[in-house]
């Protein structure tokens, strides 16, 4: 899917490990603060591995991810952290390697995760968490209309420090 901002949005699958992996030594450092320890892998093994967990998830109407493609290069990603039909509720997450930010992609594609959710497969909401100091996380929440619905004290941990988690959500009717 070609994105209004000219990136090409397409599912981020097991065979594509080897250009995940290279996207990661990229981003590594970058994201490492904001996203979970087990979505960092530091080889071609651990890139395979993460794929494959989305890819099982998938095949079981759960959890999933989509790589952002710009120029033919790997750059980002958007998933559904957590996604379930029988609640209509889903977590959308994303990331970006530092090339990959301030061209509206992450934005275009976190939309298209919304849309997806709501229009298409009739969901309720949809949550955003973060770490309360991540500011450029907080701020694509809150272009996409997310509402700020709290903070969860020290609720995540990176490299032995707990940060504070904020909380944002958006409910079908006011998605547009």
């Amino acid at each position: 899917m070609i994105l209004p901002t000219g990136g090409v949005l397409e599912p981020l699958e097991p065979w594509r490990a080897d250009e995940f992996a290279a996207h990661l030594d990229r981003a590594r450092e970058h994201i490492r603060p904001w996203v979970g320890p087990s979505f960092v892998s530091t080889d071609l093994g651990g890139a395979r591995a993460t794929l494959a967990r989305y890819a099982e998830s998938t095949a079981r109407d759960g959890a999933r991810i989509w790589g952002i493609w710009s120029e033919g290069t790997l750059i980002g990603g958007v998933m559904f952290v957590e996604f379930s039909a029988g609640t209509g509720v889903c977590e959308i997450g994303c990331w970006s390697e530092p090339a990959g930010e301030g061209h509206g992609h992450v934005g275009a594609a976190v939309r298209e995760l919304l849309r997806y959710a709501f229009d298409v497969r009739g969901l309720h909401r949809a949550e955003w968490r973060c770490r309360s100091d991540n500011v450029r996380s907080i701020a694509l929440a809150e272009r996409v209309g997310m509402t700020f619905e709290g903070r969860l004290r020290e609720a995540w941990q990176v490299a032995g420090v707990f940060h504070d988690k904020a909380v944002y959500s958006i409910l079908d009717r006011e998605f547009s």
